[in-house]
């Protein structure tokens, strides 16, 4: 049994919600606002929470925030009624386990809190991820396909060129898009294939605790700290040490971790003892570091000692017929996990997901597919098992206006689209959008109100 936070303000959901868990064998405590959610995490324990996105006095965000401030590591689901995909992907950026959109389907709802706790107790018996040693040209993590796309095929090109050797790579790529597979990936056609692989998400780390959690400490080196812990980097000894979303790491950490690389040394928390290591670096980002650079939120002599070697992930929409390919292999990976027998989409069903952007990428891909498995009885999955953003994101698409409409209905149609791509590619940043419009923000702004496309 879950002891679950719920924090939801639609009374009569909550209600349900403090009805049906419960009968599912877990234990809720409901409130219905920031102020008390914080208050009840300060007082207990839970299992999970389980978080409205719109709240009274802020947005559920706040609630993951302040448990991971104070270092506690338990997973999140986000719910949103606001049919907005982005919203759930910045939840997933910030920490979130899933998430899910009203209304809430109940079976969908227990299988996202299953998985979420599952996730949580494979991280209690293993603190970190480690990848068994593994023979040179093999993959020994489920759930990995390679792309046929010209796009995939450049991408393992430069991964087979650089895993060979020692260098540091940077992989950047959007949420989702499989940066941890890339990275597990280069590790196990290296020379260091046979030693552990070690994936930390550094945005997950509290400000206070991120460098014992690299460089270890020592018994009594702060209040809580009760034995001798080894850091991440002595653990991956040999091996590779993934770091993911590097440019979360606060200034002093980023100091420490530099002289870490240049010295292959590290100095425990408390300690005077310094400890060799021989460590490969893959990091990992969603942002382009340089900009953190320019912003003074990232050091440039860190930046240029990890960033021997870069690989950009393509985004899902870039990949063409790799889409395909991914869709078959979640249908089987989700058949197997559902006990379910679906073998094909409909027609109306795989345009849509032809059609639609996926700002979520590969992770939202996978969600979507077991979300249409679980929901398919038959053998054919069809649109009604699709969430409801999907449809609503296709319906507002622009259309090609017939050949007898007026000019100027052709060139908004035309212009609205040419905006709505641009702010996707720069994730909604207006200001470079405006940059390469070639326009002005306020003559932006304009615009973006007037098609109703802000995110």
């Amino acid at each position: 049994m879950a002891k679950i936070l719920l924090v939801e303000d639609d009374t009569t959901f909550s209600q349900i919600l403090q009805g049906f868990l419960p009968r599912n064998g877990h234990e809720v405590v409901a409130v219905n606002n920031i102020k008390n959610a914080l208050t009840q995490l300060d007082d207990q324990a839970f299992d999970l929470l389980l978080l409205d996105y719109r709240l009274p006095d802020g947005t559920g965000l706040e609630v993951m925030a302040h448990a991971h401030d104070k270092g506690l590591k338990i997973p999140a689901v986000m719910m949103t009624s606001f049919n907005d995909v982005r919203t759930a992907v910045k939840a997933i950026q910030m920490g979130a386990a899933d998430y899910i959109t009203k209304p809430v389907n109940p079976d969908e709802l227990l299988m996202i809190l299953k998985s979420a706790l599952n996730v949580k107790t494979e991280e209690k018996a293993t603190p970190v991820k480690t990848t068994k040693p593994a023979e040179a040209g093999t993959t020994s993590y489920p759930g990995f396909i390679k792309g046929t796309s010209a796009e995939s095929d450049k991408l393992y090109e430069y991964i087979d060129l650089v895993a060979p050797t020692d260098m540091s790579v940077v992989i950047q790529g959007e949420s989702g898009t499989g940066k941890e597979h890339a990275a597990r990936f280069i590790h196990e056609r290296s020379k260091r294939a046979d030693k552990p692989f070690i994936a930390i998400d550094c945005g997950a780390l509290s400000k206070d605790l991120a460098a014992s959690e690299l460089f270890g400490h020592i018994k009594g080196s702060f209040t809580g700290a009760l034995t001798d812990k080894k850091g991440l980097f002595e653990v991956a000894d040999g091996g590779t040490l993934f770091m993911d979303e590097i440019g979360n790491l606060s200034y002093d950490v980023q100091v420490k971790l530099l002289r870490a690389l240049q010295e292959n040394t590290i100095q425990p928390l408390g300690s005077t003892k310094q400890i060799k290591v021989d460590v490969r670096i893959i990091a990992a980002t969603n942002d382009d570091l340089l900009s953190s650079v320019s912003n003074g939120d990232f050091r440039q002599d860190l930046y240029h000692r990890i960033n021997e070697f870069k690989i950009q992930i393509p985004a899902l929409r870039e990949r063409g017929r790799d889409l395909q390919l991914f869709i078959n292999h979640f249908i089987t990976i989700s058949n197997q996990e559902l006990e379910r027998n679906v073998k094909s989409i409909s027609p109306e069903a795989m345009e849509l997901l032809n059609r639609y952007d996926w700002p979520g990428n590969l992770r939202e891909l996978k969600n979507v597919i077991k979300r249409m498995v679980l929901l398919t009885r038959g053998e054919e999955a069809g649109a009604e098992s699709l969430p409801d953003e999907m449809s609503n994101y296709i319906t507002h698409l622009p259309v090609t206006p017939p050949a007898d409409a007026d000019l100027k209905a052709l060139n908004e149609a035309n212009e609205k689209a040419v905006i709505q791509q641009t702010l996707q590619k720069v994730k909604y940043n207006k200001s470079k959008a405006a940059k390469l419009l070639n326009i002005d923000r306020k003559t932006l702004y304009a615009k973006i109100e007037r098609y109703g496309l802000d995110s």
